[in-house]
């Protein structure tokens, strides 16, 4: 990766990070000062909003640590495994957090559930997102296997030469 397009993601990913934060805090003064009305269950969605931000910025936080590792040519290596994982956790959080915000939302879609419907399949394909990471996870692993193997290869040769 060039350094341009490393800066340009970083920007990207502080931003991100930095809107998390500012949503999380919004989030934290409704719960303390706005009371329900009783037309929505507000508190387990700004809980749950809480908790979807903090699965994203683990996701940044594992994403800028990867990002560092490519800069300085150490992604293959055990150590990206745990950023790697980081992120799946946090897709499959994610996901989890959005189908409880299905089933609060369900009662109320008692005449359409066509919307329940579709909030189902948006949670399915946010759990696809964390299965194609995990694809990549795997695909990270027979890398880095190759490379464990090429550097006991050139030490093999090194010896002969």
């Amino acid at each position: 990766m060039g350094k341009l397009t490393v800066r340009a993601l970083r920007v990207v990913l502080a931003v991100v990070l930095a809107g998390t934060v500012f949503v999380q805090a919004l989030m934290v003064w409704a719960l303390a000062t706005d009371p329900e009305d009783g037309s929505l269950p507000l508190t387990p969605l700004r809980v749950i909003t809480i908790l979807g931000m903090v699965s994203a910025q683990v996701a940044l936080v594992c994403v800028w640590r990867l990002v560092a590792m490519v800069r300085r040519g150490t992604v293959f290596s055990h150590a990206a495994f745990r950023y790697v994982d980081g992120v799946i956790g946090a897709i499959v959080a994610a996901a989890l957090l959005w189908f409880a915000v299905t089933v609060i939302n369900a009662p109320g879609q008692r005449e359409d559930p066509g919307v329940t419907v579709i909030m189902g399949g948006i949670g399915l394909a946010i759990l696809g997102v964390a299965l194609i990471v995990l694809v990549l996870r795997t695909l990270l692993a027979q890398a880095v296997a190759r490379d464990v193997e090429a550097a006991h290869m050139r030490a093999e040769l090194d010896e002969v030469i």
